[in-house]
């Protein structure tokens, strides 16, 4: 939807902060020393920033992923930080550097150089100069850039220029001095794909919005009050609550440039299918969805759609899912910004220990939810 699509750019920035915020001294160690040894075994990447391990026979320590021939277990011990091996009495590895910033805490700080370069920049800069800056080749940099954001330099460049135009609009003297200042170089090239940039033409957006229409109804459930919102696409909200009017509210403060009217009585059908999904998930719910979210939202929502029905996953298993295994904090930032419940199953995701985590619809809606699942009613 409109507001999702203006705002973009700044979830793609957020994101990259996320990720770089998924520093060593956050990770908690693993539980045991099998699991150490598991993972420097199969040199897992995901594993470097929770501990270190030093062999006695070459006094060197290395992180987990360390490329060098894997030591004898005997001769192996485990240190939750560098300073312990280093006190200790071992040495860090010249191939891994363990010491030093992982090579996935140096791509992620790059990346996240390179979106503010983005940011400031009047035009967009060359993939050649992006990737001079982050100290990659050209090649290399898209590579790490999509990794770390889902979207290319380009794209992300594009969404940005498009949130600066959109923000400019309403306050500008003409269409296409506010498409200049944006950063675009002629204003046929906006205009040929402005409908996917903004939602709707630049002249519209300029005049608030109007001309989407929404049709809503508000039913209720074992859960409460349920809310079920659609455009001419599908279904663009579920909202579950104690207060009818707080939900219609809710309703309007997400869509407040759209014209929202009643459901008839063919909506009131579609209405009472979701009110029987929400009874008995394992009857599926058949229903196109308009899911408006940004890029990096999009993924994350459609990863939660491949979570079998009475089954779990944590924020980490979705992150990994999205081809991100760093970005857990973005990745229960995406669930909570979820505004179609239970049709995008972010109630699905629990914390790696099993736990329940927030709900944007209460905690105990979560817990009723999965136990109905899981016993199939």
């Amino acid at each position: 939807m409109l507001q999702h699509d203006v705002s973009r750019s700044r979830d793609f920035a957020n994101g990259a902060k996320m990720i770089t915020a998924e520093t060593m001294t956050t990770r908690s160690l693993p539980g045991s020393d099998d699991a150490r040894w598991a993972a420097l075994a199969t040199r897992d990447e995901a594993a470097d920033g929770t501990f270190v391990f030093s062999v006695k026979t070459t006094g060197v320590y290395c992180r987990p992923s360390c490329s060098a021939r894997t030591a004898r277990r005997e001769n192996v011990a485990f240190h939750a930080t560098c300073a312990d091996a280093e006190r200790a009495g071992f040495r860090p590895c010249k191939r891994c550097r363990p010491n030093e910033a992982s090579q996935a805490a140096r791509h992620a700080a790059a990346v996240a150089s390179a979106c503010r370069l983005i940011e400031t920049a009047e035009t967009l800069p060359t993939l050649d100069r992006l990737a001079q800056a982050a100290g990659l080749s050209p090649h290399h940099f898209h590579r790490v850039f999509k990794r770390a954001t889902g979207v290319t330099p380009k794209a992300y460049g594009s969404a940005h220029r498009a949130a600066r135009l959109a923000a400019a609009l309403p306050r500008a003297q003409t269409i296409t001095a506010a498409i200049y200042d944006a950063g675009y170089n002629a204003s046929s090239r906006f205009y040929e794909s402005s409908n996917d940039r903004l939602g709707m033409t630049p002249k519209t957006y300029r005049n608030g919005g109007t001309g989407q229409t929404i049709r809503f109804a508000i039913g209720a459930c074992s859960l409460g009050a349920i809310l079920v919102a659609a455009t001419d696409k599908g279904i663009c909200a579920i909202l579950i609550g104690d207060d009818p009017d707080a939900l219609a509210r809710d309703l309007q403060d997400r869509f407040a440039k759209a014209e929202l009217i009643g459901g008839d009585a063919a909506f009131e059908a579609t209405v009472a299918q979701v009110v029987g999904f929400v009874e008995a998930p394992r009857l599926g719910l058949d229903l196109p969805l308009d899911i408006g979210g940004t890029a990096f939202q999009q993924r994350v929502w459609q990863a939660l759609r491949a979570i079998p029905v009475g089954t779990t996953a944590s924020y980490a298993d979705v992150a990994r899912a999205i081809g991100l295994p760093s970005a857990m904090r973005a990745v229960a930032g995406a669930c909570g910004a979820n505004p179609i419940a239970v049709a995008v199953p972010c109630h699905r995701v629990v914390r790696s220990d099993g736990g329940l985590s927030g709900y944007r619809w209460g905690v105990e809606r979560k817990r009723t939810l999965l136990e109905r699942e899981k016993a199939g009613n």
